[in-house]
């Protein structure tokens, strides 16, 4: 978990880079920008509400032989060491980014490169680098007064409402790679940020893991559950298994497997089925790990508890509350109709 509230930002500089493959050139402030306290606050909401909104994926530098010749890793780390070479520094990461701008459709745009102080992550306070990108302009009116008349102006400058790229590297993990947010809201060339520009893969801490084998066993009832079973029981499994992640501090798959299944030839099933998949999620080895409580709540909001049934009925079954489905809750099939139908008991009905 990150907090920005207390975030200082100690230093910015602005650059700007050009598309390679156009011919467009590179700009380089010779100073870091003056801030003041006009401009400091409008800066902050435009460089962090992204972060504040987006859901924390984490990320790391990764370099196939070793972090020492990753670019952004090295640079960063000069800068963790001399914050006060920051500016120079600044130019080094925009040189970087300019030379992996040569796909025709990236655009030119500011980069505004920041040192962070006091920001807040996994409970730890620490020092962090922002690395921001500017590229679509909006068009907007200025008015002028001139004589008698009111004159209008068309002009072009960024929307602060919207960042375009943005990463934040935290002096935090260090040995791992660093960890690192990051945002693309133009993705007409996915791998131009994230691959080319930070070269990051998933940083794969708990909050990773209870995500992706959360989600893995959310295609498991999917696929596999629901044709064996039914909808009542794919619902029921997702919920047995969701309240294992939240009332247990560590996974262990055995004793999952057989809390979570009512069905015993399910098992093999599972597992074979993550023989095959397991390197779509990066869980091929996985067998125990921490439970990240933040990865539960986020998925618990995701996997849907509903049933739909064809008459435009809708049964929402209580995940808080799973037993009850269980005991009060039965399908059947009605030979007269030649329908299924659900049975569901109860003392009355609540008010709502």
């Amino acid at each position: 978990m990150i907090n920005l509230f207390n975030t200082h930002i100690e230093n910015l500089s602005v650059h700007r880079v050009g598309n390679k493959s156009r011919n467009e050139a590179i700009f380089l402030s010779e100073q870091p920008y003056g801030l003041n306290d006009e401009i400091v606050p409008l800066l902050k909401e435009y460089f962090f509400k992204p972060f504040r909104d987006k859901e924390e994926n984490y990320f790391q530098f990764a370099h196939d032989v070793h972090l020492d010749y990753h670019d952004m890793y090295t640079l960063a780390t000069e800068i963790f060491n001399n914050p006060g070479a920051v500016h120079e520094v600044s130019k080094k990461i925009t040189k970087h980014l300019f030379e992996q701008s040569n796909h025709p459709h990236i655009k030119n745009g500011e980069v505004y490169i920041a040192y962070l102080t006091n920001v807040s992550i996994d409970n730890n306070v620490t020092d962090a680098i922002g690395v921001f990108k500017s590229e679509i302009k909006t068009d907007f009116l200025q008015f002028e007064e001139r004589g008698t008349n009111l004159e209008l102006l068309l002009q072009q400058g960024i929307n602060l409402n919207k960042l375009d790229k943005g990463c934040l590297i935290f002096n935090y993990k260090k040995e791992e790679g660093y960890k690192i947010l990051t945002i693309d809201s133009n993705r007409y060339d996915a791998r131009y940020w994230l691959e080319h520009f930070l070269s990051v893969d998933a940083f794969q801490d708990e909050n990773f893991m209870t995500k992706k084998y959360m989600k893995f066993v959310q295609d498991f009832a999917k696929d596999v559950v629901l044709p064996a079973e039914d909808k009542k029981e794919e619902v029921m499994f997702m919920n047995r298994s969701v309240n294992y992640f939240a009332k247990n501090d560590e996974f262990e798959e055995t004793n999952f497997l057989n809390e979570v299944l009512d069905n015993p030839d399910l098992i093999p099933e599972f597992k074979h089925y993550k023989t095959e998949r397991a390197p779509k999620y990066s869980i091929e080895d996985v067998t125990t790990f921490p439970i990240a409580n933040a990865a539960v709540t986020d998925a618990r909001k995701k996997i849907k508890n509903i049933i739909n049934l064809d008459t435009n009925i809708q049964i929402k079954l209580d995940f808080v509350n799973p037993e009850s489905a269980e005991k009060f809750v039965e399908k059947g099939w009605d030979e007269e109709k030649q329908m299924y139908y659900y049975l569901v008991y109860f003392n009355k009905e609540q008010k709502s």
